[in-house]
């Protein structure tokens, strides 16, 4: 479980998607302010599809973390009831 490496990816891919379309319509004389509006919505939904092993990578990761940490407070609780010999 790479966790934060996926995270850390993830929002690197989407940046550089901005930065890439931003880029990309500032060589075409859009001026700057506007094409990092347009560039942050397009990226938005974009990312979705071209990044979605790696959407879906996060989220796995997240998950399993939640359940480990969902097993833990579970253990706790049950040690503070007396349920479990610690």
């Amino acid at each position: 479980m790479h966790l934060g490496r996926d995270v850390t990816l993830y929002i690197c891919a989407r940046l550089g998607m901005v930065a890439a379309i931003t880029a990309l319509l500032v060589l075409v004389d859009v001026p700057l302010l506007v094409a990092l509006v347009v560039g942050v919505v397009v990226a938005l939904p974009l990312s979705l599809f071209v990044f979605k092993g790696l959407r879906n990578r996060v989220a796995e990761g997240l998950d399993a973390k939640q359940a480990v940490r969902r097993a833990e407070r579970e253990r706790l609780r049950a040690q503070l009831r007396g349920d479990t010999a610690a």
